[in-house]
């Protein structure tokens, strides 16, 4: 795990008027990325008020869920997986997230909703996209999301709630504008034939640009939590 590194109240809320003036009529929701810090660190923005968590690593998510709900039953925050998902990880993840964002194939998603117990209310998905067409970087191309999108809806115990992506880096406001735009035409495309409601994009360093493009959720880590200590994680 990396130490709690002090600062959080002040970081989140410098976030936060970050985000207010991107948004100022409130409608995009702040997704606090907790991974690879304590259980500690989300008590603190939990206390501030903070109700939804991204976790990357699915045992390291599921001990902190697991834990805030033994020890800390009154809160009731939203936990969303948001890191490349394998198959022998679905099951865990499928009994311990609200939310997983990184849906980009029919056996993840098949598996989530043959996994996801018959207690908890369906599970929310997001299909990601692989915008840029990078080689390296999971998610599905522009074409085949429609045809994901169907096969998730014939899920019963999965709820289809969007898309998501990770663009790749740029320098540039308009190299980082580029593909959040085609990220956007490519929910407005298919959000009325699916019910679609959350579009998922935007990080620490193109959260502004995100919001401008229509982003309906931010993924926010290292500028609430401090920088990170991979070489540390559990």
């Amino acid at each position: 795990m990396t130490e709690l590194i002090d600062g959080i109240e002040t970081r989140l809320a410098g976030v936060r008027g970050q985000l207010r003036a991107a948004d100022p009529q409130g409608r995009v929701t702040l997704l606090a990325v907790s991974k690879t810090f304590p259980v500690e660190a989300v008590l603190i923005a939990a206390s501030l008020g903070q109700c939804a968590f991204g976790e990357n690593y699915a045992q390291e998510g599921c001990g902190k869920i697991d834990w805030v709900r033994e020890h800390r039953p009154d809160l009731r925050l939203a936990w969303h997986f948001i890191g490349p998902l394998q198959s022998n990880k679905t099951r865990i993840v499928a009994e311990h997230f609200d939310w997983v964002q990184t849906v980009c194939r029919e056996k993840i998603a098949q598996r989530l909703n043959d996994q996801r117990p018959r207690n908890l209310p369906p599970l929310n998905v997001l299909v990601e996209v692989n915008i840029d067409g990078e080689e390296t970087k999971s998610g599905v191309l522009p074409a085949e999301v429609p045809a994901l999108c169907r096969f998730i809806q014939g899920l019963p115990r999965l709820r289809l709630r969007g898309l998501m992506a990770i663009p790749a880096p740029a320098d540039t406001h308009e190299a980082r504008m580029k593909p959040l735009i085609a990220m956007r035409a490519l929910f407005d495309s298919v959000k009325d034939e699916f019910s679609l409601d959350t579009l998922s994009m935007g990080m620490s360093a193109d959260m502004t640009e995100a919001v401008e493009a229509g982003s309906t959720m931010v993924r926010i880590g290292s500028a609430i939590f401090g920088h990170r200590d991979y070489g540390n994680r559990a």
